[in-house]
């Protein structure tokens, strides 16, 4: 009985992560757009603060309900409690922050589909980070990083032997990425999601508010003309999608976690493809397919 409400709660959390990763590989479309409009940290800032502001009332909400049915809440309880969610906001909302900033900065420079196949290196990257955890890697990851790193060279190199900008970006964005996934696993038993979810958005939404106002001038019309991208990626991507993560994440497996939510890279390819109408070169798909590879296989 045990063993089989186990696997029900680690389908849930499964499922929860798929429905993030749906999300995240539609919202490249969104990032995408809006990139067209206005800069990376004014994209940022918006979507920051949407996400922060939405979760307020949930958490509202949330503990009334709590405190009706049970008579408590997720309301840290002491100063301990409370410091470790300050910090778990800190640590998760500065990687975060970094995290998407290199990504939006490089999103108006490719397509979505290379876009998501890059950020979903994470799943290659978390393995590798997690040896100055003192955890040991299986000689099968480096064979994974390998093989990632052709599929990379082919999706991306165009006549020289270097990276682009903007996929330089978006590598640097996985490795971010990979920083944010291991503070989750590390706060999220130990905190409320919720808040952590909104702590994260409201630290990422001032690094971005910041430098906006110092390196980008803000232009109304362009904002208006990028709202609906900024919208969309607000309440759904950053809102709804983080939210999920956290709760997903929360006492799950990272490795499952980590692969459910590598299907990101594929919704992005689909994304762009139904959307945008972008396409792939035979090399691209190739590389792509490398790519996906080894985010599998790093996971099995």
């Amino acid at each position: 009985m045990a063993q089989d409400t186990g696997k029900k709660y680690e389908i849930i959390h499964v499922l929860i992560l798929l429905v993030a990763a749906i999300i995240w590989g539609s919202a490249f479309v969104a990032q995408s757009v809006g990139a067209g409009y206005i800069g990376p940290l004014t994209f940022l800032a918006g979507r920051s603060w949407i996400g922060a502001v939405i979760l307020l009332p949930v958490i509202a909400v949330r503990d009334k309900i709590l405190t009706v049915r049970t008579g408590e809440n997720e309301k840290p309880k002491n100063r301990t409690q409370l410091m470790t969610l300050l910090a778990g906001g800190a640590v998760t909302g500065t990687a975060l922050f970094f995290a998407s900033f290199s990504q939006q900065a490089g999103i108006a420079g490719t397509t979505t589909a290379k876009a998501g196949f890059i950020t979903a290196q994470y799943v290659v990257i978390v393995p590798v980070l997690a040896i100055f955890f003192g955890k040991k890697v299986k000689g099968k990851i480096w064979g994974c990083v390998a093989l990632a790193v052709v599929g990379l060279y082919l999706l991306c190199m165009t006549g020289s032997f270097a990276l682009g900008r903007a996929d330089g970006l978006m590598l640097l964005c996985a490795f971010l990425f990979s920083l944010q996934i291991l503070a989750i696993n590390y706060y999220s038993p130990r905190v409320d999601t919720v808040r952590l979810a909104c702590l994260q958005f409201v630290v990422e939404a001032i690094f971005s508010t910041v430098l906006m106002l110092a390196f980008e001038p803000f232009d109304a019309e362009a904002f208006r003309l990028a709202l609906p991208s900024v919208l969309y990626a607000g309440v759904m991507s950053s809102g709804i999608a983080y939210t999920l993560q956290i709760v997903g994440q929360r006492n799950l497996d990272p490795t499952i976690a980590s692969l459910t939510m590598s299907l990101e890279s594929v919704f992005s390819a689909l994304s762009g493809w139904l959307i945008l109408n972008q396409t792939l070169t035979p090399r691209e798909m190739a590389g792509c397919a490398l790519m996906f590879a080894a985010i599998v296989v790093s996971q099995i």
